[in-house]
C-alpha cells in the first residue's frame, strides 16, 4: 500500500507561481510512475502531467505546456509540480498519483493523495 500526501497548495494573484509536493510513504516511489491531476468545482477531473519512473520522460496536458514543470527525487520519495504564470482557470484542487501499469497511450494509476487546493486569483 501507498500513502500519499500532497502540499503547496494555497490563494496567488494571477501571474503567480507555486510548487506542489507530493510525499509518498509506504513502498518504492521509483517503482512508479507518477501524474498530477486537477479537478475544478463541477468539471471533471483532468490530467495535468506525468513523469516517467527515472524522471527522463515528461508529458504535459496543452493546457499547462510551458508554464507547470514536473519533477522528482527518488532518494526523497518526493515529486513536485511547479507551476508559473498561473492563470484563474488553473484554480482546482490538484492531485497526484502513482501507478505501475501502462499499455499505449494508456496509464493505471493505483494510488491517489488526498489533494491540495489551488485558487487563482485575476
Amino acid at each position: 500500500q501507498v500513502q500519499l500526501v500532497e502540499s503547496g497548495g494555497g490563494l496567488v494573484q494571477a501571474g503567480g507561481s507555486l510548487r506542489l509536493s507530493c510525499v509518498a510513504s509506504g513502498r518504492t516511489f521509483s517503482s512508479y510512475f507518477m501524474g498530477w491531476f486537477r479537478q475544478a468545482p463541477g468539471k471533471e477531473r483532468e490530467f495535468v502531467a506525468r513523469i516517467s519512473r527515472s524522471g527522463s520522460s515528461l508529458n504535459y496536458a496543452d493546457s499547462v505546456k510551458g508554464r507547470f514543470t514536473i519533477s522528482r527525487e527518488n532518494a526523497k520519495n518526493t515529486g513536485y509540480l511547479e507551476m508559473s504564470s498561473l492563470k484563474a482557470e488553473d484554480t482546482a484542487r490538484y492531485y497526484c498519483a502513482l501507478g505501475m501499469v501502462s499499455s499505449g497511450m494508456t496509464y493505471r494509476y493505483d494510488y491517489w493523495g488526498q489533494g491540495t487546493q489551488v485558487t487563482v486569483s485575476s
